[in-house]
């Protein structure tokens, strides 16, 4: 049996992306977007390993994920999917159908089973998967070579001059965005079909930024504009151990003792009006991981909750 790991990685969320899988230090393969999401690379680093294991279709092959959406989608979603026409249960498009159709194809005939695993959590050939992904996003990022690895000893090598022509293709949930603002501001009547592609998720983008608020000098320099972000009953477990009500993190909030940026992790809608955000907090000499959970009151998204652990 081949046991493999698989992970997908964007800085932004929609940004610079990278995907991987992961057997062992000799046998591994990597590559990315400057634009994707993380569930496109998810289901890439998915993709592209049943391709480079296409050479062996009688051996089973055990693909570990921490991608609920990935496995939901591949091993209970999509049959429904396929019958209703690539739609959902509620009539509309189903979101990177355009991948999932290739998977479709590449799962036929094979024996392919899916373990979830709790990402960064310490498991190795996870955490080896997403390191790879985050390298290669990183690169995009910084405009420095991508390593994309080894490879699958026996499998035809992979042409990466298609992987860059793949990079060069606009990314839809970028493209979604800015027809979004257009139509905004755009005169009646102007054409609303829904765009299908890749997956992007209006309020998530919109929570992101919120949480991206919360880290600038100038949101947490005014008082009123923190009100605005937090629940009524929001509370925060620090990384240092200390409780955060709502009134006291409104006394108490200013300027960052210490810059950090934002790095996604992932991102997941828990229900109509709630979100959890998965994230980095990257200092200069500290990382932090984040949890926050999003509820929408009266119309408005409010930080519920926030949990942060200091990464040793």
């Amino acid at each position: 049996m081949i046991i493999a790991a698989a992970d997908g990685s964007s800085l932004s969320n929609p940004g610079p992306s990278g995907w991987a899988w992961y057997v062992d230090d000799d046998c591994w393969h990597a590559g990315g977007w400057p634009k994707g999401t993380n569930n496109k690379g998810e289901l890439f680093a998915v993709l592209d390993l049943l391709r480079s294991t296409q050479h062996l279709p009688d051996e089973p092959l055990k693909i570990l994920c921490d991608s609920q959406y990935v496995i939901n989608a591949v091993t209970r979603w999509m049959p429904g999917w396929k019958r209703k026409g690539w739609k959902k249960a509620d009539g509309k498009a189903v979101l990177n159908q355009d991948l999932l159709k290739q998977l479709d194809e590449a799962l036929a005939g094979r024996d392919v089973s899916f373990e979830w695993v709790k990402g960064h959590a310490g498991h190795a050939m996870n955490e080896a998967a997403d390191g790879r992904a985050r390298a290669a996003a990183t690169a995009y990022r910084d405009g420095t070579k991508v390593d994309h690895g080894p490879g699958f000893a026996g499998s035809e090598p992979a042409d990466e001059s298609v992987l860059e022509e793949v990079a060069a293709t606009p990314d839809v949930a970028v493209v979604r965005r800015e027809v979004a603002e257009k139509r905004a501001t755009a005169e009646p009547g102007l054409d609303a079909q829904p765009m299908l592609g890749l997956e992007f998720d209006p309020d998530i983008d919109q929570v992101t930024g919120f949480e991206k608020e919360l880290l600038t000098d100038k949101v947490r320099s005014n008082p009123e504009r923190v009100r605005q972000l937090l629940h009524p009953k929001f509370s925060e477990f620090g990384a240092s151990g200390r409780i955060w009500t709502r009134n006291r993190l409104l006394a108490e909030i200013g300027p960052m003792p210490v810059r950090v940026s934002f790095e996604p992790i992932g991102s997941e809608r828990l229900a109509e009006d709630v979100i959890l955000l998965r994230w980095r907090a990257v200092g200069a000499h500290s990382t932090w991981l984040r949890s926050s959970i999003w509820q929408r009151l009266d119309g408005r998204w409010r930080l519920l909750f926030s949990q942060g652990t200091q990464v040793p």
